[in-house]
């Protein structure tokens, strides 16, 4: 990464803008709070950046608030098990990030005490922790002066610059160019405040640029259009896979449910029987390939969006089912809340039984 000479202007309007509108977030330590003293927690920190990956600051509030309920301290999550880790987390999507924040919880709790690595290098170390967590991490818990860049970070800063380059070629020069405006002083509020920027001002479509602490440097607004960037590479079209999934429910009203391998998409989440499909690969669609003969219906198919492919389940549902649950168990329908199933599951479930989760909100 180029180092550029330090912009210590810009910071400045940053930080004294923030000052003034900055969010008020469950996991963050305001301005006004730290000036009276009070510090980020690390394991504070370290949970809603992994929360936040790829997910909206509201849908994370609410899991936030869960998972400090159940395990206050990072010590605690290292002693839960992981089935309730994942069963915690179901519903927020991209699991792998709870398989790793477990195995993190699990490194930090048994060899560093309990005490999370305060610079960049020694939490990169962490399992599941990459260069955005790390640097984000160690410029807000610890004050270190790291280059912290997310999607809000890229979009400001490819504006500012109004960066011609696409994603993700032009990474390193944004990168340099956050590192050279974070100061020495308050980075963890630096980082905060470009992710505010982005988040509520210099948002993808419809930026408020003349409420902008930046409007009067920033070359997109001047020269180009703000809407254009960051540039992006042209997006490759999706693939569909097809696969089937099958909803068997016993004459006590229970659900047959299992296990998927720890690896893997989904890995060590909960769903019905399902076919052999993966993200390359479709599985069987049709009756056909059941578990075990029973008096299927077809209930429709199920449409879901993975980051890289879209899945099309044909949905099959059977009742007053006698078989034995090989790999797996059947759970009562008034349990399913609390199982870890993922969204797409959830939609299986809600297709062939429409009322199994709403009757247990209710």
């Amino acid at each position: 990464m180029n180092q550029l000479p330090p912009d210590n202007r810009r910071a400045a309007t940053l930080l004294s803008w923030y000052d003034r509108h900055h969010r008020d977030l469950p996991w963050r330590v305001s301005p006004p709070m730290a000036r009276r003293g009070i510090k980020a927690d690390p394991y504070h920190v370290w949970l809603s950046e992994v929360m936040l990956q790829q997910t909206t600051v509201q849908a994370v509030k609410a899991y936030f608030a869960k998972f400090l309920a159940l395990w206050p301290t990072v010590n605690d999550l290292a002693a839960a098990p992981v089935e309730d880790v994942m069963a915690a987390w179901a519903g927020l999507g991209y699991y792998a990030r709870a398989r790793n924040l477990k195995k993190c919880a699990d490194a930090v709790a048994t060899d560093h005490g309990g005490i999370f690595p305060d610079t960049d290098d020694g939490l990169r170390s962490l399992p599941g922790i990459g260069d955005y967590t790390s640097a984000a991490i160690a410029a807000i818990a610890f004050d270190r002066p790291a280059a912290v860049m997310d999607g809000n970070v890229e979009r400001v800063i490819s504006r500012l610059y109004a960066i011609d380059a696409p994603l993700p070629g032009s990474k390193p020069e944004m990168k340099a160019r956050v590192a050279a405006m974070t100061p020495s002083e308050r980075p963890g509020d630096f980082a905060q405040a470009m992710m505010d920027l982005g988040a509520t001002i210099c948002t993808p479509k419809r930026p408020s640029c003349v409420l902008c602490p930046f409007r009067d440097d920033c070359l997109a607004l001047a020269t180009d259009d703000p809407e254009r960037f960051p540039v992006k590479a042209a997006k490759k079209e999706k693939p569909v896979r097809i696969g089937a999934a099958f909803v068997a429910v016993d004459s006590n009203n229970r659900v047959l449910l299992r296990r998927r391998v720890e690896t893997g998409l989904l890995g060590g989440m909960t769903e019905v029987p399902t076919t052999g499909w993966t993200a390359r690969l479709d599985g069987g669609d049709t009756e056909d390939h059941a578990p075990f003969d029973a008096n299927w219906q077809p209930k429709g198919v199920v449409t879901h969006v993975f980051t890289h492919f879209e899945l099309k389940l044909s949905v099959f549902h059977a009742t007053d089912v006698e078989a034995p649950a090989d790999n797996g168990w059947w759970e009562p329908v008034a349990n399913l809340d609390a199982q870890a199933l993922p969204t797409v599951m959830k939609k299986v479930i809600e297709q062939a039984i429409p009322d199994a989760f709403r009757k247990n909100r209710g």
